[in-house]
């Protein structure tokens, strides 16, 4: 690449190589000097180098076939970070630059780089001067992560906006769509439009009727990308709802929509015709297609209860069982005894703030039968758990995180960790974003903090892939949070294989449905590309906690609770295993 010419003032016009364009003339491009570094005063090219691949964009208007500039401008800079972009990342980019007119849904399974594609796009629109100005909305823990990715991988320098005047003033800009759509910014982004805007966790867009779908509706945008690795979580009509803000019109009225492509039971028809709509729109990459990552290994490890956590558990499970048929099976009002009934099954700690908690409720104070369990609970000092995870961490000096759902759960892990003088970081969802990544990046790299005691907040956006440990000292009711706890490690950059502790302990719910995940999903050992589909015919993620829920409320004794756990595992490996005509990795 020829660097900046010392001598300008030669002649005024300058002579470009020929351009060998297939199956058509060779072109020879002129113009004038004076002509051609006005964008460079207008500083719309920051290097010579940059305006002369800006140049070469100009060729690949007549010549589409040629590939793209971005490697070619990065490869210096990528070789110096130790950066190789995969080849389902590029022709990502390819096809959304070609074929979609740089409007489209990027939504690879977990872990496969949709923010490098996304910077990818980016960039190249960039370099071929198609835009000026672009805008990430990402949640507001992601931010600085999206910054850094975009300075140290596509050398793009951005700020991070919360007031209106930059994002006025600044051209690159990162910001939480929460903070955007605030009525000062919002003004402020309608008077100053972006070119391209990127909207991360974009399937949190699934309803038309939040103010959040609203905003990135109106605002004003050329190019349009949508990132997210569950366009359909719960119901066919959420991805009707992201397809109309990307490309209003291309499944028609939500009424036609419906009566051409969803079947009973909320599952999609005439497929084929439906895969051919979406691939207009989307990309959907997928692990076993696109690269091997290291495998998995999983130990799943069941522990005996001690008598006080038995008895609690028993306990809360009669109480929850009596109040839902008190409730007569509807589930409206049942929710703290669901929450009660998943916090009882991650610790004592965690199930006795609920109880505190309904007890000093007006509706159920005095409650005799509550205030048993919660002196129970109070009375328990350990949790048999713990000390499988000390055991665990005592046989290793690799960096480990530790999941649970819980902030209770959480609090006590770190307490017994340092009684027994193992440091430890927190990661939850109260924390700002900065401090999030602050958190990430201590845990990465110092060598005092090798344990990370993670909430769910931990299994969404941020990555961990330099740690390959983990333990899951509960289980989420929901097998999608549970692969994104696992992807945040099981993802590209990962170079050892992945070990996953699993802890329930028996007798519990919690035990059956890992029973059920190992069983029916072999859930730890694959990456379940197709388990959305299957949670669709389950009535999606919510549909799948409260049929667990109902079958636990339901079930009489030990036995029922088996039959009735065994019967919805049989549903799930049928529609996993079931025709194309219902798999969603087929219409995606």
């Amino acid at each position: 690449m020829p660097g900046r010419p010392k001598d300008i003032s030669g002649p005024t016009t300058l002579d470009l190589p020929e351009i060998a364009v297939p199956d058509g003339p060779r072109i020879v491009f002129d113009s004038t000097l004076a002509h051609l570094l006005l964008p460079m005063r207008r500083r719309e090219w920051d290097t010579w180098e940059a305006f002369l691949l800006a140049w070469r964009a100009a060729e690949l208007s007549i010549a589409p076939e040629t590939d793209l500039l971005t490697p070619l401008y990065l490869g210096e800079h990528w070789r110096r970070i130790g950066m190789i972009p995969y080849t389902h990342q590029l022709e990502t980019a390819r096809k959304v630059i070609r074929e979609m007119g740089g409007r489209a849904i990027l939504a690879d399974e977990v872990g496969l780089g949709k923010t490098i594609e996304a910077g990818l796009i980016i960039k190249e629109y960039l370099l071929r001067g198609m835009i000026r100005r672009f805008l990430v909305l990402a949640p507001a823990s992601l931010c600085l992560q999206w910054a850094a990715e975009l300075q140290e991988k596509f050398c793009l320098s951005t700020v991070i906006a919360r007031r209106p005047f930059e994002f006025t003033h600044y051209d690159f800009v990162v910001a939480s769509l929460d903070t955007a759509k605030r009525a000062e910014n919002r003004a402020a982004v309608m008077a100053h439009p972006f070119d391209l805007v990127a909207v991360d966790e974009a399937h949190k867009l699934k309803n038309t009727a939040t103010q959040n779908w609203q905003f990135v509706n109106a605002l004003p945008k050329r190019f349009f990308l949508l990132i997210t690795a569950t366009p359909l979580q719960n119901d066919l009509k959420e991805l009707f709802n992201l397809i109309t803000l990307l490309r209003p019109g291309q499944l028609g009225t939500y009424r036609s929509f419906r009566r051409h492509f969803v079947a009973e039971g909320r599952r999609p028809k005439n497929t084929a015709e439906l895969k051919t709509l979406l691939a207009e729109v989307m990309i959907r990459n997928r692990r076993r297609d696109t690269l091997r990552l290291p495998p998995r290994q999983a130990e799943n490890i069941v522990l005996a209860p001690s008598p006080a956590e038995r008895t609690l558990y028993e306990g809360v499970t009669s109480f929850v069982r009596e109040g839902y048929r008190r409730a007569k099976g509807k589930m409206a009002g049942l929710l703290p005894l669901l929450t009660l009934q998943r916090e009882v099954c991650s610790s004592s700690f965690a199930a006795a703030v609920t109880l505190y908690k309904m007890c000093a409720g007006t509706e159920l104070e005095g409650d005799r039968r509550l205030v048993e369990l919660l002196e129970l609970a109070r009375g328990i000092a350990e949790n048999v758990k713990m000390e499988k995870v000390l055991a665990i961490l005592e046989a290793t000096e690799e960096k480990v995180i530790v999941f649970t759902e819980f902030l209770a759960t959480q609090a006590y892990i770190r307490h017994r960790l340092a009684r027994a003088g193992i440091p430890s970081l927190p990661f939850d969802g109260h924390m700002s974003g900065p401090k999030r990544d602050y958190i990430r990046c201590l845990f990465r790299d110092s060598r005092d903090f090798r344990v990370l005691v993670s909430t769910e907040s931990g299994g969404e956006g941020l990555n961990f892939q330099f740690c390959h440990i983990m333990i899951n000292y509960d289980l989420p009711w929901n097998p999608m949070r549970l692969e994104q706890r696992i992807g945040r490690l099981h993802r590209l950059g990962q170079t050892k294989p992945v070990i996953i502790y699993n802890l329930s302990t028996a007798g519990t719910v919690e035990a059956h449905l890992l029973r059920l995940l190992q069983e029916k999903l072999a859930m730890f050992q694959t990456v379940l590309g197709e388990l959305p589909r299957a949670m669709v015919g389950l009535g999606g993620e919510k549909g799948f906690e409260a049929r667990l829920f109902k079958i636990l409320a339901e079930a009489n004794d030990e036995t029922e609770l088996q039959e009735g756990l065994e019967a919805m595992g049989e549903e799930l490996r049928a529609l996993l295993g079931g025709p194309a005509e219902g798999g969603m990795e087929e219409w995606l």
